[in-house]
């Protein structure tokens, strides 16, 4: 099967803006709760307090006339750098209010981000969290001419807009949210540049209503039970597509929405459990620690065997309901459903309680889930939605249909969206949530030119798209992009039923020295299902074998050693020198993750790295992409060392 499709649930938006959601939902149900903070000073703390949806609207209402009386205009283009808390929220939507349009920003950009980011959007204002981060962009301002205002939340700017539009009237805002048409851009996003600079993708209101419509009536039923509002806590970077997707389908959905600027789990994991969401949006890495976690607290608690007899039971059950859902078998046999009946007592309760205990399905995008652990999750009653998508596809273009999820797989594609395999095996996406294109310098910065999925130099479009409130660029972004509206991904992968399965990165595809190709994503994705290991990177490139370089989980790794009498020198996370009994046991995970592949692929070689790849370092991306080009130049001595025997 090379192609595959569904037709659509939703109608495209067919006029206004993202921003009317907010207003109309005020009107129809104003004392819904629509957004929860927490009453603590950093926000990480604290009881939590609910905002109505006519308070929300009252808000964003207010700031939108301050961003007016201090210049901001239809078209104009406002960076928002901050961590997952209300105020993106807030200051997003009055942008959207006024016709102007957001450039997310990680918080940790450097300097050379920002002056490439801010000078390729035109950004003509920036908001920022605190001091820090306003110097960091006032030691580029002296080459972004157009860059007019720096805000700072924690200077309290909100209060001091809202105030600065005071005089003006709700009508200055509204004549120009009813001016914004569908086709108008939302968002420019930058690709967080696994190579080379980030290009700035042109996200549309049509693109993100498109998304986040879909979802709402294809999905809504898994967000909660029947009768019960759905709640989301968001913690994933705004930053980045998938955060900014959550939060939009919040607003549209009248869910309600919570934020969580901090990401470590002694701060992520009890704003969980108190803030109790029905749903749960997160990557593979946030459920493979969090299994890792559970797992050392059974351990800890002298209850490691019967967890691991339990997540066997539950893997299992799993498999078998899975097949019965498919077509493909008669479900959980009655020796197999007692078993997890009482696993589901003394063990999988548990489990559900840490996250709240109201949460049943859970969405996973980012990078595929592995198949072992999506299983193991589905049968302790958290349901791994897998989803596939890029920032070009204004996050998910696939997604595992509600109830038949498949799991290893990505899901089928989105109803209203397409996927095609081309003869080398690239997945070709289309459908109403494909971006038009990229910004004009960010397409000059690298953009590759399209072909058709069946091979062919893309030929130009004579058309036009407005990116910048009615404005058009000087020559279409369709033109190096699109073909026919198909958007090439570079992954790789095949359909198996509709279902795709990613195999790997076009880009990365590693060739040996004799010729065999092999696809490190597969590879990788099964070393980390060790609890030991945090991060794998596979090497083979023009080598005679594939090899590997692997960090551990500090936590995994303190918790392995209590229970062992050898080891090697101590020193920050798991000690620069590992004992042998630890390379034995990295040994076995290797042996594991080759047992399913010939010899030409498997790994021969493999190190240990004293310290895991971090934002920090420069080595992953901030949605947790490993940078290869990067990880290959800092580590060139130690992939050396693999093969100098």
């Amino acid at each position: 099967m090379r192609d595959y499709s569904l037709p659509s649930l939703v109608e495209p938006l067919r006029s206004g803006g993202l921003a009317d959601s907010v207003y109309e939902l005020a009107a129809r149900e104003p004392g819904l709760p629509q957004l929860a903070r927490r009453e603590g000073p950093d926000g990480n703390t604290g009881p939590w307090r609910e905002m109505t949806a006519a308070a929300f609207a009252s808000q964003v209402l207010r700031l939108a006339k301050g961003l007016l009386a201090e210049g901001i205009r239809f078209g104009d283009r406002v960076a928002v750098m901050t961590r997952t808390r209300h105020e993106w929220t807030l200051f997003s939507f009055a942008l959207w209010s006024i016709g102007a349009q957001v450039v997310p920003l990680y918080p940790a950009s450097s300097p050379e981000q920002l002056r490439w980011v801010l000078g390729d959007s035109d950004a003509c204002a920036v908001v920022v969290e605190h001091e820090d981060d306003a110097m960091t962009v006032g030691s580029v301002v002296d080459v972004l001419p157009r860059l007019r205002h720096i805000w700072q939340f924690d200077a309290d700017c909100v209060a001091w807009l809202t105030e600065a539009g005071r005089t003006l009237e709700d009508n200055d805002v509204h004549r120009h949210r009813w001016a914004v048409t569908p086709e108008m851009t939302a968002a420019v996003i930058y690709t967080s540049g696994t190579t080379g600079r980030p290009r700035g993708c042109v996200i549309t209101h049509r693109n993100l209503a498109s998304e986040c419509d879909t979802i709402l009536a294809g999905w809504g039923p898994l967000m909660g039970e029947p009768g019960q509002q759905p709640s989301v806590l968001a913690f994933l970077p705004v930053g980045h597509v998938y955060g900014l997707m959550v939060t939009v389908m919040c607003i549209r959905g009248g869910y309600l929405l919570g934020h969580q600027p901090s990401v470590s789990a002694k701060d992520l994991m009890p704003a969980i459990r108190s803030f109790r969401p029905t749903c749960l949006y997160a990557v593979p890495y946030f459920f493979e620690k969090f299994y890792s976690g559970a797992r050392m607290m059974a351990e800890t608690a002298g209850r490691g065997a019967m967890f691991a007899r339990a997540m066997d039971v539950s893997r299992r059950y799993a498999e078998a309901a899975e097949a019965q859902a498919l077509g493909a078998g008669p479900g959980p046999r009655a020796g197999l459903r007692a078993r997890h009946a009482v696993y589901d007592r003394l063990v999988y309760r548990h489990l559900r309680d840490v996250l709240g205990g109201r949460t049943r399905n859970v969405v996973s995008g980012g990078s595929p889930l592995s198949r072992e652990l999506g299983l193991t999750l589905a049968g302790a009653g958290i349901v791994v939605y897998d989803c596939y998508g890029l920032t070009e596809t204004t996050c998910a273009i696939t997604a595992q249909p509600p109830g038949r999820p498949r799991f290893g797989t990505v899901g089928r594609p989105m109803p209203g969206a397409s996927v095609h395999i081309a003869r080398d095996g690239e997945v070709w996406v289309r459908g109403p949530m494909v971006f038009p294109g990229y910004t004009g310098r960010s397409e000059e910065a690298g953009t590759r030119h399209a072909a058709h999925p069946e091979g062919g130099a893309a030929h130009g479009q004579d058309r036009r798209h407005s990116s910048r409130g009615g404005g058009a660029h000087a020559r279409s972004p369709y033109e190096e992009t699109l073909r026919d509206g198909w958007l090439g991904t570079g992954d790789l992968g095949y359909l198996d039923d509709g279902y795709l399965v990613i195999t790997g990165r076009k880009k990365d595809v590693i060739i040996t020295s004799s010729g065999r190709s092999v696809s490190p994503m597969m590879l990788e994705t099964r070393l980390r299902a060790h609890p030991l290991i945090s991060q794998a990177f596979v090497v083979g490139d023009d080598r005679p074998y594939i090899a590997a370089l692997v960090t551990l989980d500090p936590e995994v790794v303190e918790q392995w050693r209590r229970g062992r009498e050898q080891w090697g020198p101590s020193g920050p996370g798991y000690g620069s020198t590992p004992s042998e009994e630890l390379e034995r046991e990295v040994g076995r995970a290797m042996v594991a993750a080759n047992s399913a592949l010939s010899r030409a692929e498997s790994i021969r070689s493999f190190r240990i790295l004293p310290e895991e790849f971090s934002m920090a370092d420069g080595l992953v991306t901030p949605s947790l992409k490993l940078r290869r080009s990067e990880i290959t130049r800092m580590y060139a001595e130690e992939i050396e060392e693999l093969y100098s025997a």
